[in-house]
């Protein structure tokens, strides 16, 4: 063999060598150095499953499970997963068509991107659920059922305490700080978000074996890697679902609401706001759409009135203002004055009084019974007009501290988001400015009868209550007693166990004139309807103007019917509020409210004719009437938007004939003329574009 050859041949054997060599040193890297590939294999091999928790169950006092959880599934989606899927059949199980399919799909990447899961559909109905688990092999490629539990409320009662949970949106996930995930549900308002980190518990996973075809065969590893989801812990209330039931019987049809505190706790015994809405409507499948009916309606059934509804207290106001005077040594509970049946001090004769003559008002006593309006406006007149202060500003602010610490103009700290933040009570500077820093005690004489610039929520009447009926001291009002398990790091509960002596350095003296004068409310004064045999209640009935901007008119309603009491007085139990808006006067509505709710957690029973009574109460309709005609211009003007962005008519249809004349009779002189109907013709202007408008009016000339 020539040199050359040989050459050659050594040089070829080098090659192969180090090729060899190489391909060696890359098996070694990628089998034993490196992971990636190992993570894409197991990834293709491996599926990671979410597992919720249970939520915490949240029981009444006497351990009734008020909320509870059942199970149903989330269909979710990945969308880079989802591969040669017979979208078509898909469609059918879920009775879509392909179009919101396509939209679905989208929305998914825009709310979580391409790689990771989504749901597709959230809580599925029992029957879809059904198809779906039969056929979900046809579908493994991107799609998987999740399985979630969901809330149920046996007693179908207190949806504003009890709140909802939906899923958590890119606002939630950020502010937690990566906390919650794609997917994961939260509690959106009431207990279910105040108490969440409690109720929520912890998420588990799962690692499942996916075969070729993806489907899942088996746990990975004997579950070695699994880590279990641990349920939540429940909240154990001062509810009573029975009084609160009844509290929501007796508030159907009427908007307002109810509050029922325990005053040696603070403990809320039921909460109510009406218009209601049954709690089951936000949770399973149908949810969304009843949010939405829930939203667009304008009696408001989505705000808690109790909390955030707010109201002048009117007559409610007078034992407060009673104190007030007695503390700063005004008056005694001796004191009496003239009242003729009108207040003619500031020159105007108002406000004016129920009660004239007889000495009705020759006492404190006599005058809480009477609910005399000249003598509670004197009182408030004396109190700003203090001569211990240099000016009415000075008194004025004195006077509205004292209002401040019976909880008036403040916010409480109720364990429910949603509270009325701002203060009810004006301070100077407002006055100053309305009145172009010139007024004086007669310029806002009626705050000494609940009413002026004065508002207040339901929540803080009856917690005032709580302080009269405790003597100066509350504790700050709140649903939860106590946590399973608690331990020292759950420190949420630990402000409502503090006691607030906010009033306690007034004399018992005081308090006892104040009280004595509630008592005769019931016995001998404007609510004695109230009464409870065997108790000794204190009341106090109040009558409030109500106003409202309709069709960009003032208008003056019916007053709205108020009553706070608290019971028994020798050892108080519960202490309740009442607003019924538009129902006239405070014994015939919000005493009688009161009255049952009392005799039924007293008695935990009640007699035959008061349960009559409370059928009567219950099948009475109060709402207000103006309420369609909001309603009718909220739709109208949201048919117009959707209109001017869709240019489709069928926004419009049900509008453009409302209001028209009745179709012309032929012509018979003995025939009466056609009435005409228009009522809603102003309204067309809001609604219709002008040549609609044009062609309406033409054709109603």
């Amino acid at each position: 063999m020539s040199v050359f050859n040989q050459s050659r041949s050594y040089i070829i054997r080098l090659l192969f060598l180090v090729v060899f060599l190489v391909i060696i040193g890359q098996l070694f890297n990628l089998q034993v150095l490196s992971g990636k590939y190992q993570q894409l294999a197991q990834a293709n091999a491996v599926f990671r499953k979410v597992v919720y928790p249970p939520r915490g169950i949240i029981f009444d006092r006497k351990g009734k499970a008020i909320l509870n959880n059942t199970l149903m599934y989330d269909l979710m989606v990945t969308p880079s997963q989802v591969k040669n899927v017979d979208t078509s059949f898909l469609c059918q199980l879920l009775e879509i068509d392909t179009a919101v399919f396509k939209q679905r799909m989208v929305e998914a990447i825009v709310r979580n991107g391409r790689f990771r899961p989504s749901s597709f559909e959230e809580l599925l109905s029992p029957e879809k659920y059904a198809r779906l688990e039969e056929n979900m092999w046809r579908f493994s490629s991107g799609f998987y059922l999740q399985q979630r539990p969901v809330r149920v409320y046996p007693f179908n009662a207190a949806p504003h305490v009890m709140g909802y949970v939906g899923e958590v949106d890119s606002g939630i996930i950020a502010r937690s700080g990566g906390f919650y995930q794609a997917g994961d549900y939260v509690g959106r308002s009431g207990l279910e978000a105040y108490y969440e980190r409690v109720l929520m518990g912890q998420r588990g996973v799962q690692f499942m074996i996916k075969d070729n075809k993806n489907r899942l065969v088996g746990q990975y590893e004997n579950g070695q890697f699994d880590t279990a989801a641990i349920a939540g812990r429940g909240l154990r209330t001062f509810i009573d679902i029975d009084i609160q039931q009844l509290a929501e019987k007796l508030m159907a049809n009427k908007v307002g609401a109810v509050v029922a505190l325990e005053p040696k706790t603070g403990g809320i015994i039921a909460m109510v706001s009406g218009p209601n809405y049954d709690p089951n409507a936000l949770t399973g499948s149908e949810k969304k759409k009843n949010y939405s009916k829930l939203v667009l309606d304008v009696a408001g059934p989505l705000l808690n009135r109790a909390i955030a509804g707010t109201y002048p207290p009117g007559s409610t106001f007078k034992p407060i203002g009673g104190l007030v005077a007695l503390d700063e040594g005004l008056i005694t509970p001796r004191f009496g004055y003239p009242c003729g049946g009108r207040y003619y001090a500031c020159g105007i004769g108002k406000p004016a009084c129920t009660h004239s003559g007889g000495g009705h008002a020759a006492t404190l006593r006599l005058a809480i019974a009477n609910s005399c309006n000249s003598y509670f406006t004197h009182v408030y007149r004396m109190a700003v007009d203090n001569p211990k202060y240099r000016n009415v500003e000075e008194g004025y602010a004195v006077w509205r501290h004292y209002l401040n610490n019976f909880g008036l103009g403040v916010q409480l700290g109720v364990d429910l988001p949603g509270e009325y933040r701002k203060s009810g009570i004006p301070d100077t500077s407002v006055y100053n400015r309305v009145y172009r820093n010139s007024w004086s005690s007669c310029t806002n004489l009626t705050l000494g009868i609940g009413q002026d610039m004065m508002l207040a929520t339901p929540l803080q009447l009856a917690n005032s209550m709580c302080i009269i009926a405790n003597k100066g001291y509350y504790y700050t009002p709140h649903f939860v007693r106590d946590i399973d398990g608690e331990t020292k790091d759950d420190t949420i509960l630990n402000k409502f166990r503090q006691k607030h002596e906010v009033l306690t350095h007034i004399s018992d003296t005081a308090f006892e004139a104040v009280i004595s004068g509630m008592q005769d409310v019931v016995e001998i004064g404007t609510a004695r309807v109230a009464k409870v045999p065997g108790f000794n209640v204190c009341a106090k009935t109040g009558t409030a103007e109500n106003y409202r901007i309709i069709d960009r008119k003032k208008v003056k309603l019916k007053d709205n019917s108020m009553f706070v009491c608290f019971a028994p007085r020798e050892n108080p139990k519960i202490a309740i509020a009442v607003v019924v808006e538009n129902a006239g006067f405070g014994a015939t509505w919000g005493g009688n409210i009161a009255q049952l709710l009392m005799e039924k957690y007293l008695t935990d029973s009640l007699r035959p004719e008061r349960a009559k009574e409370a059928e009567r109460i219950a099948s009475s309709n109060l709402m207000p009437p103006y309420l369609s005609r909001l309603q009718y211009i909220e739709d109208s003007t949201r048919a117009r938007l959707y209109f001017d962005l869709t240019k489709d008519s069928s926004y419009l249809r049900k509008y453009i004939h409302r209001g028209l004349p009745s179709a012309p009779a032929k012509k018979d002189s003995s025939a009466p003329k056609p009435k005409t109907r228009l009522a809603y013709l102003p309204i067309w202007e809001a609604v219709l574009p002008k040549e609609l408008i044009d062609l309406k009016k033409k054709s109603v000339a």
